[in-house]
């Protein structure tokens, strides 16, 4: 307890210097202008991001690319309040209401408020970060072969059932995500797999120029594909909120940046869920249903909050177990093993430090979009007003030099435009991404859990199945794929049904 808040101590003055505060401001900022242009996602940002800072010092990377994580996340409540176009998918929720009160001359309001709800929420997600993780990373060190096996099957399982509307086509993304992670040498006798006698695929498709391929030259594909303008709506209202009407919403913003923390906690559930879920939980709860959808600020509130606060949720697994929570926090993932810091379990053995520093960075975070979000709105809804056919070049040119930076290979590069092209035209088809970059990023721990597994049983499957941990791992993992069999949900919403019409008849007799 005490070392922790050493650690915590120490973490949070290492970063009041002029260099750290420069480098948060600037990725803060960074994420706020890519999250203001539809179409740009936090993925894409990270991961250009991480090619560029890939000779800084390990902490100054990660302070950078966490700033413009929660940046981005943040940056997409602008286009969704002022051009009713989410700038991420985490900020849909955000349109109904935000835009609406836009469309009332309210749009500053609208800004202030979901300032409001980012920051609070954000601030809620740093302090579970800050006290699950070393808790989470302690539990974890029991866990063998065997429980990270399950861990990451489970990861590909719920991204696939939880992202998108068609299930199915979540855990086939997902499946393509580990086929890919098994190309080149395999992890315990370096033996080539599905190399096809290519000499440069036996070091296997290198994770950062799949990550640009996938969500940024695919992404310039699409919007150069179909471009769309929107009007943009008019500032007119102040932005700054009053203290008053956001402190009573004071129980929106614990619930929502509850169920945000809790939703990050899943391997595979994006952002975008978070915000859902607290969006449905503040309607469920309101007294002021009928505004919501047509300016409710109880509504604009639990959206941000929900979205923001799940960032701190994602990145908990991720630094405790190595099991990315969504798709930029894949990219995180990434970068941290690209600086040589080892999320797991022994991160807070070999590295106890830094999940503090990772605390401090986030806090700097919430700050930075505070400050930015409240003092610079005017000069950064510029960027809202730059044309998309001259902004994709611009970053088509940065995934290329990205991808070709991190190993100074073309061949990458070559990967970065199959993968992009590839992915274009799976999005046209509905196929979301996230399942692949998370299966992609899930599959190396996934082979070797498992051959080291069997090589620890002899061959044996049982301790898979029989280890205490597992048995449990298995059974969600099994349970969440059989709901999604039409004959299985019904018998299941029977039984739920018949049990809680049991008990609601026991339980008024008792009384």
């Amino acid at each position: 307890m005490l070392n922790g808040l050493e650690y915590l101590g120490q973490a949070y003055l290492s970063f009041l210097n002029p260099t750290s505060l420069l480098y948060g401001l600037g990725g803060a900022l960074m994420g706020i202008l890519v999250g203001c242009m539809p179409g740009l996602s936090a993925t894409l940002c990270i991961a250009l991001l991480t090619t560029l800072t890939i000779k800084l010092p390990t902490n100054d990377a990660i302070l950078i690319l966490i700033c413009s994580y929660v940046g981005t996340l943040y940056g997409g409540s602008r286009s969704a309040i002022l051009l009713n176009i989410p700038g991420t998918a985490a900020n849909a929720a955000s349109c109904a209401d935000g835009h609406a009160l836009a469309l009332r001359g309210e749009a500053g309001r609208a800004i202030g408020i979901a300032t409001s709800g980012a920051f609070c929420g954000t601030l809620f997600g740093v302090l579970c970060l800050a006290a699950f993780t070393p808790t989470l990373a302690e539990v974890a060190l029991s866990f063998g072969a065997f429980e990270f096996f399950w861990l990451a099957l489970f990861g590909v399982t719920m991204s696939g059932s939880l992202v998108g509307n068609d299930p199915l086509k979540g855990w086939l993304m997902g499946c393509l995500g580990l086929f890919v992670a098994q190309i080149g040498q395999e992890g315990l006798y370096a033996y080539d797999r599905f190399t096809f006698g290519i000499h440069e695929l036996s070091g296997g498709i290198a994770l950062i120029p799949a990550l640009v391929g996938a969500f940024g030259f695919a992404e310039v594909l699409t919007v150069l594909a179909d471009p769309v303008e929107r009007k943009l709506v008019e500032l007119k209202d102040s932005v700054l909120p009053r203290f008053r009407e956001v402190a009573q919403y004071w129980r929106t913003v614990l619930r929502s940046g509850a169920i945000g923390v809790l939703t990050g906690l899943l391997p595979g559930v994006g952002e975008d869920s978070g915000a859902w879920m607290s969006y449905a939980a503040a309607k469920a709860t309101t007294k002021e249903r009928e505004k919501f959808g047509k300016g409710s600020i109880d509504g604009l509130m639990a959206a941000e909050t929900g979205d923001m606060s799940s960032i701190p949720g994602h990145i908990i697994p991720a630094l405790a177990l190595g099991i990315p929570g969504s798709a930029p926090s894949a990219v995180l993932l990434a970068a941290m093993i690209l600086h040589g810091v080892q999320p797991g379990p022994m991160l807070m053995v070999e590295h106890p430090q830094f999940v503090y520093h990772v605390v401090a960075m986030t806090t700097l975070a919430t700050i930075s979009i505070l400050i930015f979000g409240l003092f610079l709105v005017r000069p950064l809804l510029l960027v809202l007003r730059i044309r998309r056919t001259v902004l994709m070049p611009i970053i088509f040119l940065l995934a290329t030099v990205g991808a070709y930076a991190t190993q100074s290979r073309l061949f990458d590069v070559y990967c970065m435009l199959a993968i992009g092209i590839g992915a274009f035209f799976l999005r046209r088809k509905g196929y979301p991404m996230a399942p692949f970059v998370l299966g992609l990023v899930l599959g190396g721990l996934l082979d070797k859990s498992l051959r080291r597994g069997l090589v620890l049983s002899d061959g044996s499957i049982l301790p898979f199945f029989t280890r205490p941990i597992c048995a449990v791992l298995a059974t969600v993992t099994i349970f969440t794929m059989l709901l999604y069999i039409p004959a299985f949900n019904r018998l299941v919403k029977a039984v739920v049904g018949n049990v809680g019409r049991a008990v609601r008849s026991v339980v008024p007799s008792r009384g």
